[in-house]
């Protein structure tokens, strides 16, 4: 499972964004969410999704809009499963309530974290142990965080071409939508990098994945050893 946790940058100095957040994420995500966003506390938003896609698809919706601090857990969650996102606890709450407090410290705003932790991998080529050789937790944010920059780096205009296409609208129809020639629109894909997100999304979803089920593997061996449960609000 995926805890998506939103702590809102400069709360005391800026408006309340987490209803509005809420609204937004709930509307967006309709039907991919296995419970609604919660807003957990005062200035913060907490959502529970269930596919690698969609936890990445929300941390970019998230990090884009420039007023949260995005931590993303990865673990399993205590079943049965409550009415709301706050009353739900596990090893997931506990990664993301990590990754929220990291990320705060990220020139991205963006941390990930896995628990139980992820085992070392194995040294040395040949290993057959399952998912030897794939990256950890570390490795999976520093790619985000390196998708994060370039995304940090496009212009007003690169996001009008970007959204646009991802619409499903053509360079063409783009540009006679903009008003520019279709030579504007293909310069401003190339600097804006869209492609080069699109081919790598992919990839990081796999590697959630990856994780997601290394973490579920792990938590049999996690629950035989005693350890303190989290819940999804704030101590």
């Amino acid at each position: 499972m995926f805890v998506i946790t939103a702590d809102q940058k400069g709360s005391r100095t800026d408006v309340d964004r987490a209803g509005t957040g809420r609204d937004d994420l709930a509307s967006r995500f309709e039907g991919r969410l296995v419970l609604p966003v919660d807003r957990t506390s005062g200035d913060e938003l907490q959502a529970l999704v269930a596919d690698a896609d969609t936890a990445l698809d929300m941390a970019l919706v998230l990090t884009r809009a420039g007023h949260w601090s995005v931590g993303l857990g990865i673990g399993t969650v205590r079943t049965p499963l409550p009415r709301a996102t706050r009353e739900a606890t596990g090893p997931a709450f506990i990664a993301a309530r990590d990754a929220v407090g990291a990320a705060k410290r990220s020139a991205t705003r963006f941390a990930l974290a896995v628990d139980p932790p992820a085992p070392p991998r194995p040294d040395g080529p040949g290993s057959d142990l399952p998912g030897s050789g794939l990256p950890g937790p570390d490795e999976v944010e520093a790619l985000i965080t390196l998708l994060l920059l370039a995304r940090d780096r496009r212009t007003s205009q690169g996001w009008d071409v970007v959204d646009r296409m991802a619409d499903g609208s053509t360079q063409r129809e783009v540009a006679a939508a903009l008003g520019v020639t279709p030579q504007a629109v293909s310069t401003r894909l190339r600097t804006s990098a869209w492609r080069a997100e699109r081919a790598a999304i992919p990839g990081l979803v796999a590697l959630l994945a990856h994780l997601d089920a290394q973490a579920t593997r792990g938590a049999g061996t996690a629950a035989s050893a005693p350890r303190s449960t989290v819940a999804g609000t704030r101590s």
